[in-house]
C-alpha cells in the first residue's frame, strides 16, 4: 500500500466504526470523545509510516486506539474513584430493531461499561467478530489467555443479566 495522505485519509472514513467505539467506551461526554476521537486520529497520522501492511489496517487501529484510549482515561479520570463510564445509546443501537431488543443492547454496554479497561477492550473486540488470534495481537497477550478472558466476561455478562432488575 502506498503511504499518502488521500490513503490515510480513505483507511480513518471506512474504519470510523472503530475509533467511534473505543471513543464511546473511554468517555462518558461528548467533549471528551471528540478530544479522544482527534486524539487517536493524530497518532494513527503519527503510525502512519510504521504501519506493517502484515497485519490487517483494522487490526493496527483497533490497537493504536485502545492505547491511545486507555492512556486518556487513566489521565483524564486518574482521581475519579467512580470509574463508570456511561454510554449513549445511539452509539450502539439499531433504532430499526424492536424496543426489547434495543433495551437489551443498552443493558449490554451498560454492564460493559462497568468492566476492568482489558475486559471491556476484550469484549468489544470479540463483539466486533475478531478471532481470538487478532485480539491477542492487539492485546499482546496469547490466545489461550483471550480465550480463557472472553469466556469469564461472558459469564459475568450473563450473572448481570440474570440479576437485572425486570
Amino acid at each position: 500500500m502506498k503511504l499518502t495522505e488521500e490513503n490515510f485519509v480513505q483507511v480513518l472514513n471506512n474504519n470510523q466504526g472503530i475509533i467511534r467505539k473505543v471513543a464511546n467506551s473511554y468517555c462518558k461526554n461528548i467533549g471528551d470523545r471528540d478530544d479522544l476521537i482527534q486524539e487517536i486520529t493524530i497518532q494513527l497520522w503519527k503510525s502512519w509510516k510504521g504501519y506493517n501492511d502484515t497485519y490487517k489496517i483494522s487490526t493496527w487501529i483497533y490497537r493504536i486506539a485502545l492505547n491511545v484510549a486507555i492512556s486518556f482515561y487513566r489521565k483524564t479520570y486518574r482521581h475519579n474513584r467512580l470509574n463508570q463510564i456511561t454510554l449513549e445509546e445511539d452509539a450502539f443501537i439499531d433504532h430499526s430493531e424492536n424496543s426489547h431488543q434495543s433495551e437489551n443492547i443498552r443493558q449490554l454496554y451498560q454492564f460493559i461499561s462497568k468492566l476492568s479497561e482489558l475486559n471491556k477492550a476484550l469484549i468489544l473486540m470479540h463483539l466486533d467478530r475478531y478471532d481470538y488470534e487478532e485480539i491477542a495481537s492487539i492485546m499482546g497477550i496469547s490466545r489461550t489467555n483471550v480465550s480463557t478472558k472472553i469466556s469469564r466476561i461472558k459469564q459475568h455478562l450473563k450473572k448481570e443479566f440474570k440479576l437485572k432488575p425486570e
